[in-house]
């Protein structure tokens, strides 16, 4: 939403509807970069003809930007596309996005129309529509592959222009010793402009930086995750410009139309590859802390390695026949020249049948023992069906045997390597059985690495085996080089450095810690571990990193200095942003949360590991709920949610349709609390709060409505509109209402009870002008409502009309538009897109804020919130403030006789107070519902304890008690 909101206040011309500058040649693309200073460049002669023969929309621009700030990296891509038709042409906005990366926003401008897209949680069996964006999960095939592909199509108006907006994020991981990012240029068509800018801000010294020569075809993009060792000097691609420092390296490319076409005339240019490193220590690592987070990045250099126990588990079924098993042959001789001497190993062959080459041992490297294993390796036959039960069995057993046997050293690492082409099909067939089976055999002993070779294979079964087994899955494609890969993995796990690392905090100091216990660290990899610091105000975090090494323990410890790395941080930050004043601006404000979103990345992988190794049904719906709740968060297009956006449709008079309006359906039920209409005159676009619209994904092109949710009721007790109070007395069966004449800009009490059970609810007001016609000269609305809670911890939420702010386990931001729920233990709540929120605490108190918002407002509308008691049994009888002093409350009417000229009159008994009151009729609910009630004039004296001054409070977070006492006499 921060891209979007930047990129359309600089954007204005991109609103508007057809120009005559989009019709020729030399379209001057208003958004030709995001800091619009390029100028339009004149379609090259040579290449005219082939771009006027085209019958699909023209990509006049394509601008890929990157920030990577401490191996985060942020990439904003933008599209801008022509149809230089008079009819109506179908645009695809396609790109290949990283298998690792998440993506975090999408927009199309086309027609002078904005299509914000929105994540929402996935439904159970989610169909993919046509014209949508590609979830990040594909059925049963857990592990990633190596990349996504990102697709979306919509309709261009004739001689008219659409810009697409995309940005994902993803955490570069270290292998072998390097960092890589990757960019995919396959705009499938040449592009008059084509630029890419990366730039890397780093804590630590940016070293041995490489930028490889465009990477095409599957197999070697496949292999980009294990890279092959690279000459010393390679050549970037044509007009790569690299502009290095100590701390921050900027490449760009930017290939104009002729060069392009010498590459290739498709436009599938490949992958832009960046390989580097960063400077480090023996320390404990690098942690950098920014706004209550941290970030550590730990990978220890100059360690001997560590002896390792591996079993060869590999797949000879029928289907391994010819490349697959000549490939995987060539990878395992490689590999068996590079085990070291203090090694042990063994291989076992599997199809229908299992064949162990060396019986009930793992065997030392030695030049004898090598030579047997290639004759083994060489004589491999493909032949039957696939016993993966029988090979995991067996390859535990060999382990086990070894680790209780007098060779075994103490501080070695053990691991089998199993891959496989297939599904199980011989003996036990069933993915739990053999989960169940391997957990039993393993006895958390050691570590399976799994790899799965084509498209046959069933990968949820290997990634769960990998996951409950403190192993990791590698997928090599059909297509791609097996042997490069399988060596490649090989490489990156072939060198064990640490086992069995913990990593330790002052336990008071810190909260939410990402995985923190580690079986293995590998030569060339790196650990990193986030989390969220209990008191911004800590001045130093103590760290302990424990680990094993060959014969011997380590303990490293040191006390951090969190403000000095706060400060460093911000620098970083800083050094980023100013690297990026000619490139991605747009960035600039999302990356300044940068370790927040490294935590809440890391946060969501690993809910999505949780789940993936959950053993009951209960465990694995909380992993994915505290996942999706994440997702939402963060915006993130996660296998647990759907990228929705409204599908563009081009009206028969070449403008595109208006957006749609939803209104409630026949027979929903009546007493559901409604949404967003004051007086008829705020934008009901969500109808009521108990249903939503169904996800435009998977029904482009219409607009339908979910069955809707239970009824909310909620007692009439409240604050709404002008603000008009209502207050209900259940035992008094009387309900009184006043009115109350703030000024724009005092926060008022609402609810008093800090003391007691630890809330407060604080209300701030808006102005805004009378309408014509009224007595009055402005009225005040509630722009925001802030509720704080002390126990069991103090949490906060503020609702305003576009967004709520959760600080309770964590500090989330959510969109008011969408619907989604979230629990972080002292407070919960529960938004209905559009409508409203329900915020509980403890169960027992419940509060429902309304959403009104206007979708053309008047001079004298104003976007506002109505504020309702939904549940006040946990709050105390001494609740106080403008509403909370009247729940335990009892009143009574009373008629005064006529005196002389004094017309009878009726007055509410008020503790030992008389106030005047008259009949009325109140509009609650958003004016669906009328109440009638007895309304005191003159800002309810007389009504309320002490003066309207008294409720008004010095900010929106006071917790200051009643200043008269409480309202018990």
């Amino acid at each position: 939403m921060l891209l979007f909101a930047l990129l359309v206040c600089s954007m204005p011309s991109v609103l508007g509807q057809q120009e005559e500058s989009q019709l020729g040649d030399e379209f001057d693309l208003d958004l030709a970069d995001f800091d619009l200073e390029i100028a339009p460049r004149r379609v090259p002669r040579q290449v005219k003809t082939i771009l006027t023969k085209e019958t699909k929309p023209h990509i006049q621009e394509l601008s890929i930007k990157t920030t990577i700030i401490s191996r985060y990296a942020f990439t904003a891509v933008y599209c801008a596309m022509l149809n230089r038709h008079t009819a109506a042409s179908e645009g695809v906005f396609q790109f290949q996005i990283p298998a690792g990366a998440y993506v975090s926003n999408f927009t199309m401008i086309i027609g002078g129309r904005v299509y914000q897209s929105e994540v929402r949680p996935k439904g159970k069996r989610v169909k993919q529509g046509s014209g949508t964006a590609r979830n990040k999960e594909a059925g049963d095939a857990s592990p990633e592959p190596e990349v996504e592909i990102f697709k979306m199509a919509a309709n261009i108006p004739g001689r008219n222009r659409a810009i697409f907006l995309l940005t994902y994020e993803e955490l570069l991981q270290r292998r072998l010793g390097r960092y890589e990012h990757t960019t995919s240029l396959r705009p499938l068509q040449l592009v008059s402009r084509l630029n890419m800018d990366v730039t890397i801000v780093d804590h630590s010294p940016i070293t041995d930086l490489q930028v490889l020569p465009l990477r095409n075809g599957r197999s070697s993009s496949a292999s980009s995750s294990n890279p092959p060792k690279t000459p010393a000097k390679v050549q970037p691609p044509v007009t790569t410009v690299i502009k290095k420092d100590k701390n921050v390296c900027k490449i760009t490319f930017s290939p104009n139309i002729v060069q392009q076409a010498k590459i290739t005339t498709n436009g599938l240019l490949g992958d832009f590859v960046i390989r580097y490193d960063v400077q480090r220590d023996m320390g404990i690592g690098d942690i950098q802390v920014l706004n209550g987070h941290f970030v550590h990045y730990f990978a220890p250099k100059d360690l001997p390695a560590v002896p390792k126990n591996v079993v060869f588990v590999i797949d000879t079924s029928a289907s391994m026949l010819g490349t697959k098993i000549r490939q995987t042959k060539e990878a395992l001789f490689t590999i068996l020249r590079d085990l070291r001497p203090g090694d042990r190993f063994n291989f076992i062959s599997f199809s229908n049948r299992i064949k162990v080459w060396q019986q009930n041992r793992l065997v030392p490297v030695t030049p004898l023992n090598v030579r047997d294993a290639k004759k083994f390796i060489f004589t491999l036959a493909t032949t039957g069906g696939t016993n993966i039960d029988g090979a995991i069995q067996a390859g535990s057993s060999l382990l086990r045997e070894h680790l209780s046997g007098p060779e075994a050293s103490p501080n070695s690492v053990s691991l089998i390597i199993f891959l496989t082409d297939g599904r199980p099909t011989v003996g036990e067939i069933q993915s739990s059985a053999i989960l169940g089976n391997t957990r039993s055999a393993v006895q958390e002993k050691f570590c399976i690495f799994t790899i799965g070779l084509g498209n046959d294979v069933d990968y949820r079964l290997l990634e769960r085996m990998s996951l409950e087994n403190c192993g990791m899955t590698r997928r090599i494609p059909e297509d791609a080089n097996a042997s490069t890969m399988l060596k490649g993995f090989y490489d990156e796990i072939g060198t064990p450095l640490l086992s069995d690392i913990r990593i330790n905090y002052t336990e008071d100091s810190v909260q939410y810690v990402t995985q923190h216990l580690f079986p293995n660290y590998f030569n060339g990899s790196e650990i990193v571990i986030a989390g969220k610091l209990k008191n911004q105000s800590t001045e130093s975090l103590h760290v302990q990193v424990t680990a094993s090494n060959n014969d011997k323990s380590i303990v490293l410890e040191t006390d951090v200095p969190l403000r000095q790395r706060q400060t460093e941080t911000e620098s970083n930050v800083k050094a980023a942003t100013a690297a990026m004043a000619e490139g991605a601006k747009v960035l600039g404000s999302i990356t300044e949360d940068f370790v927040e979103r490294v935590w809440g990345f890391l946060s969501v992988k690993e809910g999505l590991r949780a789940r993936l190794k959950s053993q009951t049904s209960k465990e694995r719906e909380n992993h994915i709920q505290q996942a999706t709740n994440l997702s939402m968060t963060y915006h993130f297009l996660s296998p647990l949610t759907n990228l929705e956006v409204e599908k563009p449709e081009v009206l028969p008079d070449n403008t595109m349709a208006p957006e749609p309006t939803l209104t409630p359906g026949a027979g929903e039920a009546d007493n559901d609390l409604p949404g967003d209409a004051e007086d008829g005159q705020t934008d009901n676009v969500g109808g009521k709060p108990g249903s939503q619209t169904s996800p435009v994904s998977n029904n482009i092109g219409k607009v339908q409505r979910r069955p809707a949710k239970k009824s909310i009721t909620v007692s009439k007790t409240s604050a709404d509109g002008d603000p008009h109070f209502v207050v209900e007395f259940p035992l008094s069966k009387l309900t009184v209402c006043f009115n109350i004449n703030g000024e724009p800009g005092h926060v008022l009490r609402l609810v008093s009870d800090h003391k007691y059970s630890g809330v407060t609810v604080n209300g701030k007001l808006i102005g805004a002008p009378a309408p014509p016609g009224s007595h009055k000269q402005q009225r005040t609305y509630f722009s925001t409502i802030t509720i704080v809670v002390d126990r069991p911890r103090r949490a906060y939420i503020e609702v305003t009309p576009k967004k709520v702010i959760l600080d309770g386990l964590d500090r989330m931001v959510l969109p008011c538009h969408s619907t989604v729920s979230v629990d972080s233990g002292a407070l919960s709540v529960s938004i209905v897109g559009k409508s409203n929120v329900t915020v509980t605490v403890g169960g027992n108190i419940s509060f429902v804020i309304l959403l009104h918002q206007y979708k053309n407002p008047a001079t004298y509308q104003r976007d506002h919130l109505g504020f309702y008691i939904g549940q006040s049994k946990g709050l105390s009888h001494n609740c106080h403030g403008l509403l909370g002093q009247f729940l335990y409350e009892e009143v009574g009417l009373a008629q005064l006789p006529a005196e002389g000229d004094i017309k009878p009159s009726t007055v509410l008994k008020v503790k030992d107070r008389s106030v005047p009151v008259v009949q009325k009729n109140r509009k609650i609910y958003s004016g669906t519902q009328s109440v009638d009630c007895w309304f005191a004039r003159n800002n309810a004296a007389k009504l309320i304890d002490g003066r309207y001054e008294d409720y008004v409070t010095s900010h929106m977070f006071d917790t200051g008690d009643w200043p008269h006492g409480t309202n018990r006499v």
